[in-house]
């Protein structure tokens, strides 16, 4: 089957290079970075609550962020299957591709529900001293906020795939749209939810949480409508739904590696967050803060990801190897400019970063040292993170995985635990730079192992 060179998918073989990346980068990007505003709004607001809210936010980020592990990772396996299809001519398989990933996207949501509806006080009060005279209120609100996400976790799950079908088939200006939407709508609903405003019960912490998934709901119901209307590459039938284990299989290869990437990282999460309020509560909330604002910086990257993943598998499948180099050279110098420019943030106005979240002078005592400290990372953190994306591209996403394992399993959580012995809460945040110069020479060397093995190096016959 010959590819329509009419279709969006096409220009990922013709189109200049520079400007192809531009034209698919720029819009995710954006899309990523009014993600970070949103959850840094939904953190301002919160912080407005109190400091005992915005710690219980941030003690049910590991299960938030697993959540979107889950939904980005089905998307970035399907859609990097798709654009390989596509750059194949293989049409058919994509259509097919395309509703197995609704498919595992439901299937995953259910899960979640379960998780919320049976397990997010037993959750909460796992991470709290409940004989503090402020851990009941912290665990009843962390758990609050769970349920909710969770339980409306739809708009997350099918919004983060049809972000992902929409770069596949090259027109990330509608991903940047269901983006957009779904922040403006979050932004706008959490004053009016959270404090009840416009004649609205004041639901609090739980405000935050519904207008999360009002958002959420309004950008999924938009996809699915531009999906059926405004795209030429892809047809969505409901008999194509009906599993088919080894499409679903050839997703989970390329989704799994991802997802446990993250997987690790809220276990990091929810381990840390118990040693940091052994310190103090307002320890986990700086981390919280750290996290919110540190989007910023890597939002963007994952945006850059997003346009340069079905790129290279397009050209992959096309067997194009001077257009995969050049499209990887450029995310890499972006990526490196995009993180050197957060850092020198960090690093020159962090009272002012935290001031925005009505910071105490004892937050400030631990939140400057933490962004200045964690930041030195930054930029070694960005090649690392396009060079893992490089090798999802090629299908070999578990040396992703094998790089996140041992940089935040063998390194980075026994440097937190052996730093958090010293006694000083500002020591434990030196373990991110340690950690990252180890990932940064992992990485490297298994993205060459990728070119040898699929001989798309420039210098393979």
């Amino acid at each position: 089957m010959s590819v329509n060179h009419s279709s969006g998918a096409d220009r990922m073989g013709t189109m200049p290079v520079g400007r192809l990346l531009i034209s698919m980068a720029v819009p995710m990007m954006f899309s990523m970075m009014i993600t970070a505003l949103y959850n840094v709004v939904d953190s301002i607001f919160v912080a407005r609550l109190s400091e005992d809210a915005l710690t219980a936010v941030s003690l049910a980020f590991p299960v938030q962020n697993m959540m979107i592990a889950i939904a980005v990772g089905i998307g970035i396996g399907a859609s990097a299957l798709i654009s390989r299809m596509l750059g194949m001519g293989e049409r058919e398989k994509a259509n097919h591709l395309a509703m197995q990933g609704y498919l595992l996207s439901i299937i995953s949501l259910l899960l979640f529900v379960i998780v919320g509806v049976f397990f997010a006080v037993p959750f909460a009060k796992s991470q709290v001293d409940m004989t503090a005279a402020n851990g009941p209120a912290i665990a009843a609100d962390c758990a609050a906020y769970l349920r909710i996400v969770c339980a409306g976790g739809a708009g997350l799950f099918i919004i983060c795939l049809e972000e992902k079908l929409f770069a596949a088939i090259g027109k990330t200006m509608y991903t940047m749209l269901l983006q957009v939407s779904g922040a403006v709508i979050n932004i706008i609903l959490d004053p009016i939810m959270i404090f009840g405003l416009l004649g609205c019960p004041a639901f609090g912490i739980a405000g935050a949480a519904y207008a999360t998934i009002i958002g959420q709901i309004f950008g999924a119901i938009l996809g699915f409508v531009l999906m059926l209307t405004k795209n030429k590459d892809l047809t969505l039938r409901l008999k194509d739904m009906a599993p088919d284990w080894d499409k679903i299989k050839s997703i989970l290869t390329i989704s799994v590696p991802s997802i446990l990437m993250s997987a690790v990282g809220s276990i990091l999460t929810f381990i840390l967050n118990v040693i940091l309020i052994a310190f103090s509560s307002t320890a986990v909330a700086v981390y919280g803060i750290y996290f919110k604002l540190q989007s910023f910086i890597f939002m963007p990257i994952f945006g850059l990801n997003s346009g340069m993943v079905p790129i290279i598998a397009y050209n992959y499948g096309a067997g194009n190897k001077e257009r995969i180099h050049r499209t990887m050279r450029l995310s890499m110098l972006s990526a490196v400019a995009i993180m050197a420019l957060g850092m020198a943030a960090f690093n020159l106005i962090p009272t002012q970063l935290l001031g925005m979240f009505n910071a105490s002078e004892d937050m400030l005592s631990i939140g400057v040292p933490a962004l200045k400290t964690i930041s030195l990372a930054f930029i070694s953190a960005g090649i690392c993170i396009i060079s893992g994306s490089v090798c999802q591209a090629f299908g070999y996403a578990f040396y992703s995985l094998f790089t996140s394992i041992a940089r935040q399993i063998v390194v980075l959580l026994p440097a937190i635990y052996l730093l958090s012995l010293s006694g000083d809460v500002n020591m434990i945040w030196w373990a991110w730079p340690i950690a990252e110069v180890m990932s940064l020479v992992v990485s490297l060397f298994l993205l060459r192992r990728v070119f040898r093995k699929t001989g798309m190096g420039l210098k393979d016959a």
